[in-house]
């Protein structure tokens, strides 16, 4: 037996367990701990090129042992964290690297559903309801705030109906295309969406803007579509020994 993993009393002084090679990768793939394994490792193997200066290096790790501050019960000690605050500093440089160039079309791609909107809603089960309450804003009988209080069956009801502002990316396909389509105060015919009918309308559109937050928001989401597809299952395979 080759061991590669102690744990429990490793002194000697009582008993311990082992765990050998195959025993360790049967144990990782039965807990499906091999993806998230991977993709530390590709991690690694994608930043090892990527360079950084002493002082670079300084500034990450005090940014992060800002973080760190109050919470020594966790253990890390200072080489570790100059080692996590290096890596963490060489993977923003390799998201850089990768995907800056195309960061501006790829925001124009998302814009639609990174697009915000607030708007008011009220649901119903009752069609017959719906009809009357979409009539009664029409005309100006009652406010949508008071009749969504009294009518709606949502949520929404304890704010006057009045929701957001929320990324249109968030909501159901209808009511994207419902919001998308609108002015500023017009007025939704009730519309079935699942078990419910909705009564919209749209209050404000809040375009997305490509800021620094945004900017570095698309940059993990274009990393983390990378990684998943390099840890996707026709990406790798466990072997079993031939021994």
């Amino acid at each position: 037996m080759n061991p590669v993993l102690q744990f429990g009393n490793v002194s000697g002084q009582e008993s311990y367990h082992t765990l050998t090679a195959p025993e360790v990768l049967k144990l990782l793939n039965k807990y499906q701990l091999i993806p998230p394994l991977l993709k530390e490792v590709i991690i690694e193997q994608a930043i090892a090129q990527i360079s950084s200066t002493p002082e670079e290096e300084q500034l990450a790790y005090e940014k992060l042992n800002q973080q760190y501050q109050g919470q020594k019960e966790q253990g890390i000690s200072q080489e570790q964290l100059q080692s996590m605050a290096t890596r963490q500093l060489k993977l923003e440089k390799f998201k850089e690297v990768t995907w800056a160039k195309e960061i501006d079309s790829y925001f124009y791609q998302r814009k639609p559903q990174l697009d915000r909107v607030i708007y008011s809603l009220i649901t119903t089960a009752d069609i017959g309801i719906a009809q009357e309450i979409y009539f009664r804003i029409q005309e100006g009988e009652q406010s949508f705030n008071q009749l969504a209080q009294e009518y709606s069956q949502g949520p929404e009801a304890q704010t006057g109906g009045l929701v957001g502002p929320v990324e249109l990316q968030s909501l159901h396909p209808l009511l994207v295309r419902i919001l998308s389509t609108s002015q500023p105060q017009q007025l939704s015919l009730p519309t079935p969406i699942g078990d419910w009918i909705v009564i919209v309308r749209l209050e404000k559109l809040l375009p997305a803007q490509l800021d620094n937050g945004m900017r570095q928001r698309l940059l993990n989401e274009r990393f983390q579509s990378w990684l998943q597809a390099q840890v996707s299952p026709q990406n790798w395979q466990v072997k079993e020994s031939e021994n």
